[in-house]
Formats: structure tokens, sequence, C-alpha cells
């Protein structure tokens, strides 16, 4: 029994951690620094993110990656034009959906001849172009820095006068090995693995935002809102506003469902033209300008198949349900499912969840019972796809499907166990809820 409750203890305290990460409460999102940025985007054509002194901050500090290049030039200067070629060729490996290494390296550029930015080309010593910053991107927001200025983590970067000479030089800083002709998915070494850390989970509330963005186009897309399934969306949307973990995902829901009468009569289906101009404004932005961005970091596998949208729609699940309150439990357990039955596309998949959720014959009373039902949910649907990738061969070789929790997170709940003929986990000494994912005894 003491082991037991030592269990659940550790178990509450992963899910204490998954939801900090994830941002367990709007005034407590600290580590996701909940998103609201908007206006900063790459020029057509270019993997480089123009920023200015309106968008500068906010972009930085909300940016996922562990450093950032900021590059100061002046439009009017030859050699800034000369230097482009060279400057995009390196932020082409780090940003924009074709990148070999995304969330590594944000790569931005200000203009220093527009007068708005005078005073942030200022405040950051320009004195030639091009000027290339290096640092993490949290630390851009200071009042005044200047090169070798003590106490700094910005560092200018002397020596990047070519696309080689840049990319040696954040090599060298890095300690990586990344290479000019890097393509996507071929760099199996460098993804991230399937482990907790913290950072890592921080990186995931852009994925969150990129799912989300994705299952509304999938639904507008195929015209997945009818008189019988708006109900289940408008349940939903009401969920996102409240619980999203991204504040401009909680946003867009809310205009999103402020507008939703005017689109979707209660016994109306949308037209085709209203269909195609809702895709292009809400669809697109119900997170905020820029998402979807077409690619994935937390959730992003080695190969093209892999991953991707399916994780980010996990993720998004399994925060809503660590940010919710006790008495909402059920309703949201109910949503969810619906959510799923309702607007998941893949019909096999749909139907093994929608399974799982008739199977339940308790209501949930605790937030804690159901984040916990889902996580058992996630490792049912792993097991049975660890047997088929197996069979098939398919299987990502750096994201192979595990059971939750990994044993580091919960030594207790490895104890005392076995596996039966199948290969499942079941535990002999602990109750249902803090062995979740195995089979009780």
């Amino acid at each position: 029994m003491a082991a037991s409750t030592a269990a659940a203890r550790r178990l509450l305290l992963a899910l204490a951690v998954l939801a900090a990460c994830l941002g367990s409460a709007p005034h407590g999102a600290v580590a996701l620094r909940s998103l609201g940025v908007g206006g900063a985007k790459a020029a057509d054509g270019d993997a480089a993110v123009d920023l200015d002194a309106s968008n500068f901050t906010a972009f930085l500090q909300t940016s996922p990656e562990s450093f950032a290049v900021v590059e100061f030039f002046a439009h009017w200067c030859p050699a800034c034009r000369n230097y482009k070629p060279h400057y995009e060729r390196v932020a082409k490996l780090f940003n924009g959906p074709d990148a070999a290494h995304p969330g590594t390296v944000v790569m931005a550029r200000v203009d220093c001849a527009s007068k708005v930015n005078v005073d942030l080309c200022n405040k950051f010593s320009v004195d030639h172009y091009p000027y290339l910053v290096w640092g993490p991107p949290t630390k851009f927001n200071l009042a005044q820095w200047k090169p070798k200025q003590e106490n700094s983590e910005l560092e200018l970067i002397d020596d990047g006068r070519t696309a080689d000479r840049l990319l040696k030089w954040i090599n060298k800083k890095m300690g990586s090995s990344f290479n000019l002709d890097d393509k996507k998915y071929e760099n199996e070494s460098m993804h991230p693995k399937n482990t907790s850390d913290p950072e890592q989970i921080v990186r995931a509330i852009y994925d969150v935002e990129e799912a989300t963005s994705h299952a509304l186009q999938i639904i507008l897309e195929h015209k997945m809102i009818k008189p019988d399934t708006r109900d289940s969306l408008i349940s939903f949307l009401q969920i996102l506003v409240a619980h999203h973990p991204s504040k401009r995902c909680r946003r867009g829901s809310a205009e999103l469902l402020i507008d939703f009468d005017d689109h979707w009569h209660t016994n109306l289906s949308l037209s085709l033209e209203d269909s195609t101009t809702l895709l292009k404004g809400a669809g697109e932005k119900v997170c905020g300008n820029g998402v979807p961005r077409g690619y994935w970091i937390f959730c992003r596998g080695s190969k093209k198949e892999t991953r991707g949208f399916s994780c980010g729609l996990w993720v998004l699940l399994h925060s809503l349900t660590v940010r919710i309150g006790d008495g909402e439990s059920q309703t949201t357990f109910t949503s969810i499912c619906d959510f799923i039955h309702n607007f998941f596309i893949c019909e096999e998949c749909r139907t093994h969840f929608y399974e799982m959720c008739s199977s339940v014959s308790v209501p949930f009373k605790s937030a804690r019972d159901l984040a916990l039902w889902l996580w058992t949910a996630h490792n049912k649907v792993n097991e049975r796809l660890m047997k088929e990738e197996k069979e098939l061969d398919n299987a990502d070789p750096s994201f192979p499907k595990i059971i939750w929790p990994p044993k580091q997170l919960c030594p207790l709940c490895y104890r005392s166990s076995s596996r039966t003929a199948d290969g499942a986990m079941q535990c002999r000494n602990s109750t249902y809820w803090s062995c979740p994912g195995y089979r009780p005894c």
C-alpha cells in the first residue's frame, strides 16, 4: 500500500511538471511565455524573419529556439544586398517548413535604414553593416548592449561574411556539425528523443498551435460541420477558449465562437462560398498570423510520414486535461470524445478511440482521473501501434512508441511488475491509477 501511494504521488508530480511546462494556468504560464505575437514573418521566398521595433522583443521572447542570430542591415547598402544570399542559405537550414534543423536557431533581420528601427539599432550599438548578433532569444530584451560587454550572453559574430564562415562560427559555438547541404529528414541522430526534458516539452506549445490550426483546416476543407456535428465543435471550442495553453489560440477560438452562428446556422451546413472564405480567415488565424507554419518542432519525425499532426493533437488533448478544474472533468471528457469521433478524419483511429470512450461507465469527478485516463488510452493506442509497426516494419527509428510514464519519471510504477503473454505490463501490487496504461491486478 505504501508503494502504491508513493507511486501515485510520483505520478502526480510528473503530471504537475507536464502541466507547468504546458501552462497549467493562465497566470502560471511563465515557462510557455503565453503567445500573442503577430506581424513577424519572412518575406516571400525568404527564410530569415523580418523584424522591426514593433515586434522585435515580443517575437524573440516567445521563440522556441535555443539561439538566435539577428542581422542588422540597411536596404540601401550594396554589401548587405550581396550578403543576403549567404545569410539566407544558412537561414534555410533552421527556419521554415523545409528546414533541416527547425527549432534550433532562429535567424532574423532588422532594417536599420527604416526610421522606425533607428532607436532599436542604436540600442545594439550598430556601427557597420551587416552587423550580426548571436545569443539566446530571450536575452535580446535589454536597454543597451555593446560588443564585448561584460556579463552578457549576446555576442557579435565577427567572422560570418559568407555562408560557410557563418555556419562554421555557429557550429563552433554550439558544438554542432551542421552542414549547408543538410536536408529535411536526413539528420535522424540530431532529433530530440522520447524523453521528458522540460526544455523539449516547452517547445511542444508551438506544435500544439500547429495541430489546433491544422485540425480546423481539415474540418473546413472537408466540410465536416453539419447540423449533427456543430454542437460538438462548439463544445470543444469552448474548452479551447478557457484552457488552450496558447494565449493566441484562446483568443482565436473565442473570435471563431462569436461568429459561429453567422456561418453555421442550427439547421444548415456551410455553403461552399462561405467555407472558402472562412478557410482563408479563421481557419488560418485561429492561433494567430503565421500559423500553421507548415512544420513541426517537438513533434517532428525522422521521416515525413511519421509523427507530426497526430503527435501535436495528442499533446493538445493532454494539455487540456491538466488545465481544467475538477468540476469540468466529465464535460471535457465528453467533448474530447465527441470531437475525435466527429472530426478526426482517420476512420480506424477515431473508431478505436471512441470504443475506449464508450467503455467508461462511471462519470469523472476529478481532472486527475481524466488526465490519467487519457494517458491510459494513449498507452493502449501505442501498444496497438507497436505491434502493427513491428509487423509492417514502418516505425520511426528515432521515435519508437513508448509506454507512459517512462521509468525515469516513475520508477515505482515499474516495481514488482511483470509482462503478460502479449507483452503488456502488469502491476502486481498497485492500484489501476498508480500504474496508468498498464493492466491492473
